[in-house]
């Protein structure tokens, strides 16, 4: 009898060690098909985000170099979407953020750690142009201004405000005229006249917008002031 339960005994122990045996292979097979799942979603996910093209700020298309700021801006589009100033990809001027109006839409920045000073929009068809005037001679020197008109920036300009608009590096401000687009990035002491600037003129020939031409759009790296 002792013999037989010994023997028993022994059986029960064989089928359970078996058992266990069965059932871990086939948890670790289950475990390794999972593993092996996880990681080729990982190998794909990798693989199409190493694909993606990288975004720079403000969505211009290569990065800066260092002790740059990166900007992109685009002029209205008619009377219908106002301008846009990115600067460091903040959006500075914009339809959306409500503060651009009618006119010529300025933007200040601080030429050395690139944060905004101030907007203001000023409307040179029925507005007057003493505000502007009286805001460009307060600007402080190393201050970044970039520019974008809208609607008609150029109406009420006289010589003074061009003058003044010049100075901060621009040289198509003394040829803006009536529903031209334009947009200029300059800064306040610059020594030299600036790259930054586009200009389209009104042409009831070559208009895209009835009354209108098209957008104008510019974006660049703006040198970080230095001490």
């Amino acid at each position: 009898c002792f013999l037989i339960g010994a023997a028993k005994l022994v059986v029960v122990i064989a089928i359970f060690l078996l058992t266990f045996y069965v059932i871990s292979q086939v948890f670790e097979i289950k475990m390794d098909a999972n593993l092996g799942h996880i990681f080729a979603r990982s190998a794909l996910d990798a693989a199409a985000r190493s694909t993606k093209p990288p975004r720079y700020k403000c969505g211009i298309s290569k990065a800066c170099p260092e002790k740059h700021f990166a900007f992109k801006m685009s002029s209205g589009a008619a009377n219908v979407v106002g301008p846009k100033i990115c600067v460091e990809d903040n959006v500075l001027m914009s339809g959306v953020k409500n503060n651009v109006g009618r006119g010529i839409n300025v933007a200040l920045v601080n030429g050395k750690t690139g944060e905004l000073l101030d907007t203001k929009f000023f409307d040179m068809w029925g507005g007057d142009v003493a505000p502007l005037i009286e805001f460009l001679k307060s600007i402080q020197d190393g201050t970044i201004v970039l520019m974008a008109t809208y609607d008609d920036g150029a109406t009420k300009l006289n010589e003074e405000a061009r003058k003044l608009i010049a100075e901060l590096g621009s040289t198509s401000i003394t040829n803006l005229g009536f529903r031209d687009n334009w947009v200029f990035c300059g800064g306040k002491g610059i020594k030299t006249k600036s790259p930054f600037e586009q200009h389209i003129k009104n042409n009831k020939d070559t208009n895209k917008y009835e009354g209108w031409p098209e957008v104008v759009e510019m974006e660049g790296c703006i040198p970080q002031k230095q001490d």
